[in-house]
């Protein structure tokens, strides 16, 4: 997204604002929490038009970047195995991302679930996967891929050439899903590199991969979903979570400290994740959201707030980016 937005945007400052280091040594397994990054892509588009910007991106996107996925997504033996392969070990990359496979009468819907309030950063990131994923699509293929139609759960922006030009369909906001729409011989084709015995090899490989994944992300998301079920109550104990998950104090702590993380961090990040949300959501009002947040008065949640994110409360629902 920074690449793509180009020189008239500072790169090392938008970077060093989410913690990464222009400089430093390229890692894929570095993580972003996704409200960091929506921040950065809202810092962008208050710098440079963005109409665009998620058509850029899709169209830098590279294979190679996905390392086993990426292989994994070339030797599968038609569009439609490549796809199966993201519907399944996403979470080798993301999060916050589940992708599904749909039948429609006119084919197969791809379909992309991104939970969370849609915020512009959400939507951009939103629009560049999916220009992304017909990017990869084309890359495996031996023909032109173009979905049959693309829709985008969000408004339009002001215009949507740049879409349609990239997609080479028709666009549908405001459409209620975030997906594209395949015919069934588009996804018939056989890749380029499509090798079964390689496949076979590099999904065991992934396989392999997702089952830790999934064991210690499923521990971090109940964990952090209890405490944000307990703040309304107050700051919740440790032993209190971890008695709830059926683990020991000293237990839980071990496992978190594995992943190097602290309940102090763990708790901490939710209330500030928590505290985000719910200032999107004009329906609650300060003091409510500072209840919900575990803080006994307003003041405090004042305080800690700034110390998040820089700003207060009030100003952070005030300017945040409307499209």
């Amino acid at each position: 997204m920074v690449a793509a937005a180009g020189s008239q945007v500072d790169a090392d400052a938008l970077l060093a604002s989410v913690g990464l280091d222009a400089e430093g040594p390229w890692d894929p397994k570095a993580m972003l929490p996704a409200d960091s990054y929506y921040d950065m892509l809202e810092r962008i588009a208050s710098q440079i038009d963005v109409t665009d910007l998620p058509m850029r991106v899709g169209a830098s996107m590279q294979l190679d970047e996905y390392g086993a996925l990426g292989l994994a997504f070339k030797a599968a033996t038609t569009l439609g195995g490549s796809l199966q392969r993201v519907e399944r070990y996403a979470r080798l990359w993301t999060s916050v991302v589940e992708y599904e496979l749909r039948p429609d009468p006119r084919g197969t819907v791809f379909v992309l679930h991104r939970t969370g309030a849609r915020r512009l950063g959400l939507r951009l990131s939103n629009e560049a996967t999916l220009a992304s994923a017909v990017s990869l699509a084309r890359q495996v293929s031996p023909k032109t891929v173009a979905p049959l139609e693309v829709l985008v759960g969000h408004p339009a922006p002001r215009a949507i050439d740049a879409h349609e030009d990239w997609f080479g369909c028709p666009v549908r906001f405001d459409a209620g899903l975030d997906a594209l729409l395949f015919a069934p011989e588009t996804l018939a084709q056989p890749n380029i590199l499509g090798d079964e015995g390689i496949s076979r090899y590099l999904t065991s490989h992934l396989d392999a991969e997702l089952s830790e994944i999934e064991y210690e992300a499923t521990l971090v998301t109940q964990a952090k979903d209890a405490i944000a079920q307990a703040l309304s109550e107050g700051v919740p104990k440790m032993a209190d979570i971890a008695r709830g998950l059926g683990l020991s104090a000293r237990s839980f702590h071990r496992r978190l400290a594995e992943h190097g993380m602290s309940f102090q961090t763990l708790t901490e990040d939710t209330r500030r994740e928590l505290a985000e949300g719910l200032l999107r959501d004009d329906d609650h009002s300060l003091a409510e959201i500072a209840f919900l947040t575990g803080f006994s008065e307003q003041s405090s949640f004042t305080r800690a707030f700034k110390r998040w994110m820089g700003t207060t409360p009030a100003s952070y629902r005030r300017d945040r980016p409307q499209r």
